[in-house]
Order: structure tokens, then sequence, then C-alpha cells
């Protein structure tokens, strides 16, 4: 009977594991993962062009940005060209021209791009 305990319990690990269970909170993944911040250029459907900010890179160095990102929570939307945004992710960029990240945790608004004021909130 422990036997089956046992396997069961390790089934339900598993299964646990790869279905997503252990995925990483927002402010873990703020506080814990390798992040850039740049320039929104353009806006694809499965990618976005940033312009980095980066001590790493030069000035305006082009990146790709996947927007399959991992935590459902971390993609904030709608995105605009000029927002400037902070990419959370695994460490790697893909050193090709442009610079492609892949592996996405989240992607946060740093700063919005000039929107016109009938988009803006309205004071109360």
């Amino acid at each position: 009977m422990k036997k089956y305990r046992m396997f069961i319990f390790a089934l339900a690990f598993i299964l646990c594991q790869l279905f997503g269970c252990s995925r990483q909170s927002m402010n873990d993944i703020i506080e814990n993962q390798p992040s850039v911040h740049g320039v929104i250029t353009q806006v694809h459907d499965t990618y976005i062009m940033i312009d980095l900010e980066s001590e790493s890179y030069p000035d305006n160095s082009a990146c790709t940005v996947s927007l399959d990102v991992e935590n459902s929570d971390g993609l904030y939307s709608p995105m605009t060209v000029g927002d400037e945004v902070v990419v959370y992710f695994d460490g790697l960029i893909a050193e090709t021209y442009p610079l492609q990240i892949n592996n996405v945790y989240a992607i946060t608004l740093r700063t919005p791009a000039n929107r016109p004021p009938s988009a803006a909130v309205p004071n109360t």
C-alpha cells in the first residue's frame, strides 16, 4: 500500500511540474529575474521591437521580444509604439541582428508613450 501511495504522490508531483503549478508570481519575477528596458518601435502579432537602453549594448540597439509570455498576468495591453517597457526574461539575448529575447517571463509598462488627450483618464 505504501508503494501505491508513493507512486500516486510522485505522479502528482510530475504532473504539477509539467502543467505549470509552480509558475512564478509577478512579484517573484520582478524581484528575481534579469530585465532590460527599452522603447517600443514596432508592434507585431507575435513580437515587439524595442530599442534597448542597456549598459551591455550600445544605445538604441534593436531587439525583438517574443510576446509568448510565460506568466499570463505579465503582459500589459494595448502596447503602443513609444511606450517604455521593462522585459523580464531568462537572461539570454541572442546575438543576432536584431538582437532577440525569446524566453520572456513578463513585460511591464515603465513609461507610457504620449497619448492624445482623449485617451487620458480625467481627474476626479
